[in-house]
């Protein structure tokens, strides 16, 4: 087991917790690193809008966004393996599905992808659940 830290944004510093890092929280923190590097990778700084691969691998016609899909799939087998329940596990796969579904339309659905993130909002899910922030 690692220590967790945690960030004191009043004296901006990082601070040594003394509680022990679960499993769970490993987990949840490498899925986030997944999700905003699919979902909030770059940022357009004319716009201030944050894009991830999932928005640039969507471009390619055909197959893209079921390419991009597989992160999003990792992320729910994932929150199986941890434990979330069936009725989360449910709306993460709509989600993911909506995301899909939308982002085979050709420009709308590339749009979309920028504003849905479908994978942070998976992940957010699951850690309001799991109460791990």
């Amino acid at each position: 087991m690692s220590t967790a830290y945690t960030f004191d944004t009043r004296a901006g510093t990082e601070a040594r917790t003394t509680r022990p890092r679960t499993d769970r929280q490993a987990t949840l923190d490498r899925l986030q690193s997944i999700a905003n590097t699919m979902d909030a990778r770059f940022r357009i700084p004319i716009f201030n809008v944050r894009l991830g691969f999932d928005t640039l691998i969507g471009l390619v016609p055909g197959i893209g966004d079921a390419v991009a899909l597989l992160p999003g799939l990792y992320i729910l087998y994932e929150a199986r393996r941890i434990g979330a329940p069936a009725h989360l596990l449910a709306r993460m796969g709509l989600n993911s599905g909506i995301d899909l579904a939308i982002g085979t339309i050709p420009i709308v659905g590339d749009l979309f992808d920028i504003g849905f993130k479908s994978n942070r909002r998976n992940v957010r899910l699951l850690r309001e659940h799991f109460q791990c922030r």
